[in-house]
């Protein structure tokens, strides 16, 4: 910082001042003291800086399954988020789900010194894993309970699985079947509720779902199952896209047509979705939303005028309509 200041021709506390954007720096000397900075390539020793300020400029994240377009999508705008906010990001990805396993990974980063910590906690095990964070850790949790002391972010699945199923019944179906995720699961649980509470709300058949377990493979044996009754099944609600995936070519080895005898909606509207034979009707998610508000939530906790709270702020979703719904089909029912 010396070396920069001496370049510059300014003070060290003005290079300071430079570097953490404080409003009352000229122009002229703001632009000097960056470009000395880009000569020298100066880089701040971020350990000296933790000691100064008592804050690491790191965040962690702990998650589950990250090979699933849901999770791996939330993560990734979490850590955008927080590069934006000027935080480093270590993330613990864990290939089990139980409280212990929450746990210590929650303590491997709090000893790694970490500001604060996101969960995402999409199910049950991770989100009552919540209880035991270590006192004074800010925290927030992804999709997890808004039951306790930690504030949630999180996207509306029960809105988005009713809209998806009003649409499907505004088409002229008389009911709608349903591919869910697995039981464990809270994203899966809010999907299959807001498909139910939309056939009851309307007065409809709620047939008995396909439990999934978010795979092409499973929506495929889903498929396989739905195909033969293809009399009695005309629309699908998916609890994702990647299961959606199975269960179209699982009809399409049956010969039933989607969309001419069935209409299917997937959830998540990952990047192949449109390119899917038919085009997949979904419902999006908006990843990035969630990952800005997380760290909204977190960076309120660590600021020592900020608030621990126990917000829960919810995402909307958005149908997405393509070709694997009829949307004709209305005018050709009697």
């Amino acid at each position: 910082m010396a070396d920069v200041a001496e370049l510059a021709g300014v003070s060290h506390q003005t290079v300071s001042r430079v570097l953490n954007g404080h409003p009352r720096v000229r122009a002229e000397t703001r632009a000097r003291v960056l470009h000395a900075i880009d000569v020298l390539g100066y880089r701040r020793n971020m350990t000296a800086r933790a000691l100064v300020t008592r804050r690491s400029h790191r965040l962690g994240v702990v998650s589950f399954d990250t090979i699933l377009y849901g999770p791996a999508s939330t993560v990734h705008g979490i850590e955008r988020a927080a590069r934006e906010a000027g935080y480093f990001v270590t993330i613990m990805s864990l290939r089990t789900i139980d409280r212990a396993g929450v746990n210590e990974a929650i303590g491997h980063l709090a000893a790694q010194g970490v500001d604060g910590v996101v969960v995402v906690a999409p199910q049950r095990a991770a989100a009552e894993a919540l209880a035991d964070l270590p006192a004074g850790l800010p925290a927030v949790a992804v999709e997890g309970r808004h039951e306790g002391h930690v504030p949630v972010v999180s996207v509306d699945q029960f809105a988005g699985a009713r809209q998806a199923t009003a649409y499907l019944l505004g088409l002229g179906h008389e009911t709608v079947w349903h591919v869910s995720g697995p039981d464990d699961w809270l994203e899966a649980e809010g999907r299959r509720e807001g498909w139910r509470a939309a056939l009851s709300a309307a007065g409809r058949t709620v047939p008995d779902p396909l439990t999934g377990d978010w795979t092409p493979a499973s929506g495929y044996r889903a498929g396989r199952a739905l195909a033969g009754r293809v009399a009695d099944v005309t629309a699908v609600l998916v609890a994702n896209d990647q299961m959606a995936l199975g269960l179209l070519r699982a009809f399409s080895e049956s010969g039933v047509q989607v969309p001419g005898q069935v209409s299917v909606v997937g959830f998540d509207d990952i990047p192949e979705a449109a390119y899917f034979t038919p085009p997949l009707t979904t419902v999006r998610q908006d990843f990035g939303e969630v990952g800005r508000l997380s760290i909204g939530l977190l960076l309120k906790q660590i600021d020592p005028a900020g608030t621990s709270g126990h917000e829960h702020l919810v995402v909307p979703p958005q149908l997405i309509a393509r070709d694997s719904t009829d949307r004709a089909r209305t005018a050709r029912l009697p």
